[in-house]
């Protein structure tokens, strides 16, 4: 149903239902496969945009799945639809985040009664990690172990998790500074960046505003803290050069721009509003109604803030931003970038750490958002 004027989701689950009876299907797997087709992008939307460590996120997905026969037809379809793409579309990243949604959400559908629990999930991943670290001395592993909380161990795949031990360990080794990794991925065209250093709140905005005046365009974005306060951000940069030794040095005057950023060396609002000016105009072209939701059903400890709209350089500095401004700390962010269609969600509380109960509030948090879309913002 792609190509018609409405939602391909639902022509195409009306399709299913005329079709599906001719093709011999009986009625009840006529109805099984007409809402796998009205919820075939709903599992990955979920996957890469929301907090898969809150209850309510879980809850929200079972109440829409219903049953483990159809969630595990829905993994199914949810991973052949985003191999089907194009080459590059699907990586380990996506299936490690829709893994972690169908074992979250197997619990609720099964009575509790869950082949992997989630306690023995996080288990297992730290089990690996400290086989993997042969060279460690074992009350240094059981240190690592205990300072990521449940999030890290389920979102993150054992390749990643080794490096970032590593990573901890330099910034352990010497204390205050910028601590970074960087694997380039030729296939994806995209450079992974994983920064480690002290957490505070404008933080996330502090990073986004330097790679935006590096010229460094963020695709996605994990982020985490440890519990002994460090902040572990996991960046996917489009990838600018062929050459590996030419993307490399790239990035490393990605990592120089965050340290000087850090440091307050850089007048993040100046820099990045020069550096962005001439690029921005390319996205002009593109036209994308910005949308900004403000919800408190979808989870239990935070106000969940979905922003999308049109992609341009520095937008997620200038969200980020403003969010700042309006007193909202950031617990986790999931950003993504679809064509030319971002789309950002982020957990926030206020700084007393409630959520944002009050529609004036509410309403001003929308206000200050969508004029980040407009040309003067």
């Amino acid at each position: 149903a792609k190509g018609r004027p409405e939602d391909h989701s639902l022509a195409g689950a009306e399709l299913a239902s005329r079709l599906c009876p001719r093709f011999g299907l009986t009625p009840a797997e006529t109805e099984t496969v007409v809402w796998l087709v009205k919820e075939h992008l709903t599992m990955s939307a979920i996957a890469q945009s929301r907090d898969l460590s809150d209850p309510a996120t879980i809850a929200g997905f079972a109440a829409i799945v219903q049953s483990p026969e159809r969630l595990k037809l829905l993994l199914i379809l949810t991973v052949a639809d985003i191999r089907g793409v194009g080459p590059g579309v699907w990586n380990g990243w996506k299936g490690q985040l829709l893994r972690t949604l169908y074992y979250e959400t197997e619990p609720m559908l099964a009575g509790g009664h869950s082949q992997v629990e989630r306690k023995m999930r996080v288990q297992a991943a730290k089990d690996a990690l400290a086989a993997a670290l042969t060279d460690w001395p074992k009350p240094e592993v059981e240190r690592h172990l205990a300072r990521h909380y449940p999030p890290y161990w389920l979102r993150v795949d054992l390749k990643r998790q080794v490096r970032h031990a590593d990573l901890l360990r330099q910034a352990d080794a010497v204390g205050a500074g910028v601590f970074a990794d960087i694997q380039t991925d030729v296939f994806r065209a995209i450079t992974e960046l994983t920064v480690v250093v002290p957490d505070h709140p404008r933080l996330l905005s502090t990073v986004a505003g330097a790679c935006a005046v590096a010229g460094a365009n963020i695709v996605d974005a994990q982020i985490f803290t440890t519990v002994d306060g460090r902040a572990l951000d996991i960046l996917s940069i489009s990838r600018e050069f062929p050459n590996e030794e030419d993307e490399r040095r790239r990035t490393e005057r990605i990592v120089t721009s965050i340290s000087q950023a850090l440091k307050g060396e850089i007048r993040l609002t100046q820099a990045v509003a020069e550096r962005t000016a001439r690029k921005s105009r390319t996205f002009n072209a593109f036209s994308v109604e910005p949308d900004v939701l403000v919800n408190n059903a979808l989870s239990d400890a935070f106000t969940v803030i979905e922003v999308s709209g049109l992609d341009r350089p520095g937008l997620l500095f200038d969200l980020t931003r403003e969010i700042a401004n309006l007193s909202l700390n950031i617990g986790s962010a999931h950003v993504a970038t679809f064509g030319e269609r971002a789309v950002d969600v982020f957990y926030v509380t206020d700084l007393m750490g409630k959520k944002i109960e009050s529609e004036p509030r509410q309403a001003a948090v929308r206000k200050a958002l969508l004029a980040v879309f407009r040309p003067e913002g």
